[in-house]
């Protein structure tokens, strides 16, 4: 686990990790995979630098901090439907990081339900991103980076 929750001021649950994603949906990985490998796409999916997306060598770059990671803290300041599906439910949320900037991102589907509910205004957020490079470059020719959320906790109560 990458995110240390010991060391959080205030009581945190870990919620998601992509290591049990992967394991319960494989066919993400060979699909992305094969888009990495796919020299007819040459400015789709990941460039592969820091080995196949969830392959063995993929997590030991991870591990051994080859590969770029990202943590980022917040404070829950609204829940949303995000996408085209009608939902009752909220399925993202805006997060007040401390250099005052939001981020929004999501409440995956394999987040357990009970959990879900943890995700309301006032919450501390705590999210790990792998920071995996896509083939494709920026107009200037730098590196474009995708962010892979690794982990994410949540606090069990609101702190606001």
């Amino acid at each position: 686990m990458l995110l240390k929750l010991e060391n959080t001021k205030v009581p945190m649950k870990l919620v998601y990790l992509l290591s049990e994603e992967l394991q319960a949906n494989p066919e993400k990985i060979t699909l992305t995979q094969a888009l990495t490998m796919d020299h007819s796409r040459p400015n789709m999916g990941l460039k592969g630098t820091s080995g196949l997306f969830g392959s063995q060598e993929w997590w030991n770059s991870i591990e051994q901090n080859k590969m770029p990671l990202l943590f980022i803290s917040g404070i829950i300041t609204r829940t949303y439907v995000a996408g085209q599906d009608p939902s009752l439910i909220d399925n993202s949320f805006s997060l007040l990081l401390d250099d005052g900037s939001v981020c929004e991102e999501g409440i995956y589907n394999y987040i357990k339900e009970d959990d879900k509910k943890l995700f309301r205004v006032g919450s501390k957020v705590n999210i790990i991103y792998a920071r995996d490079e896509l083939k494709r470059s920026g107009a200037n020719g730098e590196k474009i980076y995708l962010d892979i959320v690794l982990e994410m906790a949540v606090s069990l109560a609101p702190v606001e």
